[in-house]
């Protein structure tokens, strides 16, 4: 037996609010809609990850969701170009990550890194 996909669900009153923010902001696609369900995906790849943490490092709270992009800066422009409050971060962690936290239109933290090289 394999794990083939991890889904986390994350309760919202309307699931089309996620659009915007992790369908426009952070391009990813949205792979099945059944209006009181969304899923989103990256285009390219699906890896089966979940984390179990006591805290979120260098002193931050645990996130709901990490998110790992190809181009941190990018994504941080355009968050802030939509008014998206930065609420940790930017950060080069000693773990060897580049990171930053915002909240997403339903109040969950969430973590944007990317390896740094």
């Amino acid at each position: 037996m394999a794990v083939k996909r991890i889904v986390s669900n994350i309760e919202v009153a309307d699931p089309a609010q996620a659009r915007a923010f992790y369908g426009e902001l952070l391009g990813l696609e949205r792979v099945m809609d059944h209006g009181w369900l969304a899923t989103y995906a990256a285009p390219d790849r699906q890896t089966p990850q979940i984390s179990f943490a006591s805290e979120g490092g260098s002193g931050t709270p645990v996130p709901d969701v990490s998110i790992e992009v190809d181009d941190l800066d990018a994504v941080l422009a355009r968050l802030r170009a939509a008014g998206i409050a930065i609420v940790y971060g930017p950060a080069d962690e000693p773990w060897g990550v580049r990171r930053f936290y915002v909240r997403d239109p339903f109040g969950r933290l969430i973590n944007i890194l990317s390896h740094l090289p």
